[in-house]
C-alpha cells in the first residue's frame, strides 16, 4: 500500500465515482489509476467499489472505511511535508484558497498581491463556488482555508470560523430606475415591487434574503440568480430587475448604476475564514491570514489551532477596511 494508491482512492471518491475526472485531479492516466486502484485491492483482500459494465456504481462498506482512514493518513502525510518545508525555510508551494466569487474578485486581491510580493514562489489557486462547496473543498482537504458568508452565527460546519470583516447588502438600479428617484428612505415594500437578481443563494428557503421579505409579509419575486456579482450587474444592466448584491461589488466602473444602501433593510453579513485544526498550515498560509487579520497575534492563532482556544476576534466594518488609508492590506 502506498500514499499514491489512497490519494488515487480520494481522489475516485471525491470525483463522483468518475475515473476520468479522478485521473485528471491527480495528473495521472485513466490506465494507471485503474491499476492502482486494482493493485490496492488485492492488498486488501476486498473491493473498494462496486462496478457496473463500464463504470463504478458505489463505495462499499469495507470502501467507506478504508476511505475515512486514508483521509486520515494522507492528512498527516501533508502535514509532515509542512512541517518539513516551514523548518527548511522553504518559500515555495502552492495555496488553494475555496471562496466566493465576490470575495475572490473583490476582498482578496489587495491581500493575496502583498503576499505574492513577500512569497513570488507560491503559487495561489482560487476556486470560486456557493457556501456549501467551499466548506466541502476544506472538508475534503482541497483546500487550506475557506472564505464565505453568512448573516447570522458562525459556520458550524468548520473546525475553526474566524470573522474577517462585516458586511452589508446594496440595491442596485440604473439612474432611470424610479427607486433611483426616490426621495425618502427605501423600503422592502419598494424592492418588492419588481423582480431580483440576486445570488444564487437567494433560491435556498433558508436565504436571509429571502427570510426578511417573508418576515415583512412580502412576496420576493425572482428573475435571475447567479454566483458572479459581475453578472448580477450585467442582468441589471440588461433590465432584468433590481439587483440586490454585496456592497464590496461596487466600484468605480459601475458609475452608471445607483446603488441604494440597504443596511437597515436586510440583515448583516460577516464574511468568515475557515480552517481545519488537524492541518499544519504553511508559512505563506500563515502570512496571509495576518494580513487579513492583522489585530491576530499569531500566536493566538496557533493555539486556536493546536488547542482549541477560542478566539476573541472583534471584526470592522468593510467599509472602515477598503476606504483610503485603512489599516492591513485591505486598502484600495
Amino acid at each position: 500500500m502506498t500514499l499514491t494508491q489512497l490519494r488515487y482512492l480520494l481522489a475516485i471518491a471525491d470525483s463522483g465515482l468518475n475515473i476520468t475526472l479522478a485521473a485528471e485531479k491527480v495528473h495521472a492516466t485513466q490506465p494507471g489509476l485503474s491499476k492502482q486502484l486494482k493493485q490496492l485491492e488485492d492488498e486488501l483482500g476486498f473491493i473498494l467499489f462496486t462496478r457496473g459494465a463500464r463504470s463504478l456504481e458505489s463505495i462499499t462498506p469495507a470502501g467507506e472505511k478504508v476511505i475515512e482512514h486514508a483521509r486520515i493518513l494522507l492528512a498527516e502525510a501533508n502535514n509532515i511535508r509542512a512541517i518539513a518545508a516551514n523548518l527548511r525555510r522553504d518559500n515555495q508551494g502552492e495555496l488553494h484558497i475555496a471562496t466566493t466569487h465576490t470575495q475572490a474578485r473583490y476582498a482578496l486581491p489587495a491581500a493575496l498581491a502583498a503576499l505574492n510580493r513577500q512569497f513570488p514562489n507560491v503559487a495561489v489557486h482560487l476556486t470560486p463556488g456557493g457556501d456549501g462547496e467551499s466548506i466541502a473543498s476544506l472538508a475534503r482537504g482541497d483546500a487550506e482555508i475557506a472564505i464565505i458568508s453568512t448573516a447570522g452565527n458562525a459556520p458550524s460546519a468548520a473546525d475553526l470560523a474566524i470573522p474577517l470583516y462585516r458586511w452589508d447588502r446594496v440595491v442596485l438600479v440604473s439612474k432611470q430606475h424610479e427607486l433611483a428617484k426616490l426621495d425618502r428612505p427605501l423600503t422592502l415594500a419598494d424592492i418588492a415591487k419588481f423582480p431580483l437578481v440576486s445570488y444564487e443563494s437567494t433560491r435556498e428557503p433558508e436565504s436571509s434574503l429571502r427570510q426578511a421579505f417573508s418576515k415583512a409579509g412580502l412576496e420576493m419575486s425572482i428573475a435571475v440568480t447567479a454566483r458572479d456579482a459581475d453578472l448580477i450587474k450585467t442582468y441589471v444592466r440588461a433590465g432584468f430587475g433590481v439587483g440586490v448584491l454585496a456592497e464590496m461589488a461596487i466600484t468605480p466602473e459601475d458609475s452608471d448604476l445607483v446603488a441604494i444602501p440597504a443596511d437597515n433593510l436586510l440583515p448583516r453579513c460577516t464574511a468568515w475564514l475557515l480552517l481545519r485544526r488537524d492541518r499544519v498550515l504553511r508559512d505563506y498560509t500563515q502570512a496571509l491570514i495576518t494580513r487579513l487579520l492583522p489585530q491576530l497575534h499569531a500566536l493566538e492563532l496557533q493555539r486556536a489551532i493546536s488547542d482549541g482556544e477560542t478566539l476573541k476576534v472583534n471584526p470592522l466594518h468593510w467599509r472602515d477596511i477598503a476606504r483610503p488609508g485603512a489599516i492591513g492590506d485591505f486598502e484600495i
